[in-house]
């Protein structure tokens, strides 16, 4: 099937001046919040776009929990070919799958409490769920009692994002990702993406789909557009005004007033302030859709602060925009020009540097992550970090290049993206991007003798954790 391309135009044609743009990476930049890749689009068309090297506009990214909005469209797209209703009870629909006693809450539980995050459950039982490993993972779902009435309770739980998924694949015979191919994803021109299953092949439903930052645009555009893709109803209006809306009242979400989590949660997308809603991932993952402004802003990225991004979004482009096309200047350059060389800040390179050929050897201070060892090898141009985690790793590198290869991490295998400096300070420094995951491992070593230090920013490891290591042998 052919991708028709989406067109791009400038900012000022659509009512946004360059600046407008230019202000919101400054301020993105200023706070250090790191964005991966953005694309923004008004009435359809596309005011800017970028990709911080070395992300590319063809890297799929893990959504994390913006997932959540695909599975729940597949659900919907159930419901509008009437195998589903949204009041069916859900031990009905997975009668193989019941614990020996059930509550009344849980034969109260239906399939819209599953997509309002209203189960019952006073928090995330997702736990159980992965503490099942082969096993069945929506028996575990069903063993854990909810403590309240279904449709009375708000409590954010990815288990019941994978409920909806296994849901799907129960009704129809195909996992979720197969399913929504030719209904959602071939039509609006995403292809090759990829969703993470559990060991019985259910695709996880609350995270695990690794798509492009235009993938999720093009999501967003039809999201905004109530369901239509260039003259195709892809999904029914009155599902998009329902999954949209605020199912559950504002106040009920975590946050205060001002926050954008507590203002509404729908089937699983986030009401925001100013009138706009959105699909989010952990780390940042964005695809927020402004009806009363006709745009949408789709952001891909690595960041701890979330609410951040979307402050300045508020105030950066909500406060440019206008109804009627601008006069273009010498701001729209500039913008050009810096969404063609965004970077990310990676270590910088001393030329001769302060130790040419190096050996050590390395031993991690008790963790929780279970890092035990590490040895780091540089000869010449070329060096090699093998590390003892979870799983036995040799990292390879080439200084002031970036270098592609693969991490086993997490129960998996994972692409990685290395590039490796000296510091002026004589530190080694090394990046490793886990770069389809969104986080990053930032390594440095205080040579001759010093320590070696990691700094772990992912959403398994919590926001900058940091690991220290001593220099047990050295050799140069």
């Amino acid at each position: 099937m052919s991708v028709v391309a989406l067109e791009r135009v400038s900012p000022e044609s659509q009512g946004l001046p360059s600046g407008a743009v230019l202000a919101w990476l400054d301020a993105l930049a200023a706070e250090g919040l790191e964005l991966h890749g953005f694309m923004m689009l008004r009435s359809g068309q596309v005011l800017a776009e970028g990709h911080w090297a070395p992300y590319t506009p063809d890297r799929r990214h893990h959504l994390y929990s913006l997932s959540k909005a695909f599975a729940a469209v597949g659900v919907g797209l159930l419901v509008h070919e009437g195998r589903v209703r949204l009041d069916d009870r859900v031990v009905d629909l997975f009668p193989d799958a019941l614990p020996p006693v059930m509550g009344g809450h849980l034969r109260a539980m239906r399939v819209e409490d599953l997509l309002t995050m209203r189960t019952g459950h006073a928090a995330d039982v997702s736990d159980a769920l992965i503490a099942a490993g082969e096993g069945d993972w929506a028996a575990a779902f069903l063993a854990q009692p909810p403590e309240f009435a279904p449709g009375t309770h708000f409590a954010y739980n990815s288990a019941a994002s994978f409920m909806l998924s296994a849901l799907v694949q129960r009704v129809t015979g195909e996992v979720l990702l197969d399913y929504l191919r030719p209904r959602l994803l071939d039509p609006l021109g995403i292809q090759g993406g990829r969703w993470a299953s559990n060991p019985r092949g259910v695709n996880l439903g609350g995270w695990g789909l690794h798509l492009r930052t235009e993938d999720v645009a093009r999501f967003g555009q039809l999201l905004l557009n109530r369901g239509e893709w260039q003259g195709q109803a892809l999904l029914p209006a009155w599902w998009v005004d329902a999954a949209s809306c605020a199912q559950v009242p504002p106040g009920t979400a975590p946050g205060d007033e001002h926050s954008d989590w507590a203002q509404g949660y729908g089937y699983q997308l986030w009401r925001c302030r100013h009138g706009a809603y959105r699909a989010d991932g952990a780390f940042g993952q964005f695809c927020v859709v402004m009806p009363e402004q006709d745009m949408v802003l789709a952001v891909t990225a690595g960041v701890g602060d979330m609410q951040r991004v979307l402050d300045h979004t508020w105030t950066h482009l909500l406060g440019g925009v206008q109804d009627a096309p601008l006069l273009p200047g010498a701001e729209a350059e500039a913008l050009r020009l810096r969404c063609a060389d965004l970077m990310l800040d990676v270590p910088e390179i001393l030329d001769p540097p302060p130790l040419r050929d190096v050996q050590a050897h390395f031993t991690f201070d008790p963790n929780d992550e279970g890092w035990e060892a590490a040895t780091l090898t540089v000869t010449g141009e070329r060096g090699m970090l093998a590390l003892d985690v979870q799983a036995p790793n040799t990292v390879c590198f080439t200084l002031n290049a970036c270098e592609e290869q693969t991490l086993d991490t997490w129960g998996t295998t994972v692409a990685l993206t290395v590039r490796a400096g000296w510091q002026k300070d004589g530190t080694l420094a090394l990046t490793l991007l886990l770069i389809e995951e969104g986080a990053r491992w930032d390594v440095h070593w205080a040579a001759p003798d010093g320590l070696l230090t990691v700094c772990l920013r992912a959403p398994h490891h919590g926001e900058g954790r940091v690991l220290t290591a001593q220099a047990s042998t050295l050799r140069t």
